[in-house]
């Protein structure tokens, strides 16, 4: 490859990446949730036991399905609405690589038990920082590509990319301050209530900038891309990112409604929830609205579905979230499985069908091709991905309620009416129709392997992108 040519050699390996770590990430999924149906599958091994495959699952689904495509969209876009070649290839591989041995790390060490016990911050401090290493790396690589651009603007896009990889850093530098006592052991450098309140600060804003604000950045470029429309307001696209970010950073504390929290830091999380569904519920509407004149193309394009659906399942999850957090509706929903509903339609909804979606809409453009290589494929993974989500949100929304409302039910001398068993029994059926949802989603991410191997196998020799080729998913780049 020459500098005349994108380096789109780094981004079709996290594209490979991104689909073999989705079919890795939700079958430890569909099998931690078949064991809440069948218990025994444990078999009896601890590394097999749920309380060390859960965390596995989502890392799995976080970091890796969604980190490499993250960084494979992002470095891709950066390259295409700066019109530069990226900042270092050398620089690109190690970002590559460093992430997949992040991921082989945790996939190691956590079914072994050692864990910081955080929500998505369990890795142990080695692995920390290798994580910060090649975090720097795809910093310095994202941003010092922006700073080469050959052209003035800077596409929103690139912005919510960039606001995701620094407030990553800054979250990730933070909540995971700890002192090392062996290399599996450390302890946290906070206490208490503040290790609890440095923790959701991290754990909420890992969901408000890793898996929004850049996902955001895969829907200002590929919906436009694939619907052929300039972005409805562009306008209103900064002004989104704006609010999004002054917004998000204070709404942690509504993870810990009824705890030991003061109850004035659990209010500003209640109110700055509230307040976010407005920027969210705005650029939201503002995807929706780019395909205004050509919603027929969602007759004959699956990859735009994929892509509109996503936008949906994120406003239905950014209404949900802030309804969530009032204090009243959260004494209900509390610990049940209607949070479990509620994070995988914004995982399934939102970020595995806006990722989905866009890499069928970026990978046939690297390898030389108009299309993939089947285009029933991408719809048959469209509808079994889509009835999946339906179906597992709608089990744990039952059953979450089911749980609120026995659990807080009480006889007239201030006794509980349901013992905790009672109220299993009574959801314990709902799991099969959790694991049913889970393995059509599975299956869907299995089509997509097919499909990507069969359109890898019709891709040119040479397949280099010249640089400034045309670009119509920026209106303004």
């Amino acid at each position: 490859m020459t500098a005349d040519t994108y380096n789109d050699k780094v981004v079709r390996q996290f594209t490979i990446a991104t689909v073999l770590w989705g079919v890795v990430g939700m079958t430890v999924g569909l099998w931690i949730a078949a064991e809440l149906y069948w218990p025994s599958l444990n078999m009896g091994i601890p590394w097999l036991s749920y309380g060390r495959l859960r965390p596995l699952h989502t890392n799995a689904v976080i970091f890796a399905f969604g980190g490499c495509g993250l960084m494979g969209t992002s470095l891709y876009i950066v390259q295409r609405t700066c019109h530069v070649r990226l900042l270092s290839d050398r620089l690109a591989a190690f970002v590559f690589w460093g992430w997949q041995a992040v991921i082989v790390a945790v996939a190691i060490t956590l079914p072994l038990g050692i864990t910081q016990s955080k929500e998505y911050a369990e890795p142990e401090w080695p692995i920390d920082l290798l994580i910060t290493a090649v975090w720097v790396a795809y910093a310095v690589l994202f941003l010092g590509t922006i700073a080469r651009r050959k052209v003035k603007h800077i596409y929103v896009a690139n912005w919510f990319y960039a606001s995701f990889i620094i407030a990553i850093a800054l979250l990730h530098l933070v909540n995971n301050a700890a002192v090392p006592v062996t290399w599996t052991k450390s302890y946290s450098a906070y206490t208490g209530a503040v290790d609890a309140m440095v923790q959701w600060w991290y754990g909420h804003n890992a969901v408000g900038f890793f898996l929004t604000a850049g996902f955001l950045g895969m829907m200002y470029y590929f919906v436009p891309k694939q619907a052929q429309r300039p972005v409805y307001s562009y306008r209103l696209s900064i002004v989104h990112f704006w609010a999004l970010i002054a917004v998000y950073m204070w709404a942690g504390p509504h993870h810990l409604m009824f705890t030991a929290l003061p109850d004035w830091a659990q209010s500003v999380g209640m109110v700055f929830s509230l307040i976010l569904l407005a920027p969210s519920w705005g650029g939201a509407i503002n995807g929706i609205l780019t395909l205004s004149g050509v919603w027929y193309k969602l007759r004959t394009d699956p990859i735009l579905k994929f892509l509109v659906v996503a936008i949906s399942f994120y406003m239905m999850s950014t209404f949900e979230g802030p309804m969530m957090s009032i204090k009243t509706v959260n004494s209900l929903s509390h610990y049940t499985d209607w949070t479990i509903g509620h994070v995988h339609a914004g995982a399934l909804g939102w970020v595995a069908m806006i990722t989905i979606g866009s890499v069928y809409a970026m990978l046939p453009r690297m390898l030389g091709q108009q299309q993939m290589a089947s285009i029933r494929a991408i719809d048959l993974h469209f509808w079994l991905h889509t009835l999946g989500v339906v179906l597992y949100i709608s089990a744990m929304w039952i059953s979450g309620v089911t749980q609120g409302l026995m659990w807080r039910a009480t006889n007239p001398d201030g006794t509980l009416t349901y013992s905790f068993v009672e109220g299993l029994n009574a959801t314990y059926p709902y799991y099969l129709g959790r694991f049913a949802g889970g393995a059509l989603c599975l299956s869907g991410m299995l089509v997509m392997a097919w499909n990507t191997f069969k359109t890898w196998q019709r891709a040119p020799e040479s397949c280099a992108v010249p640089v400034l080729a045309p670009d119509l998913a920026s209106a303004r780049a």
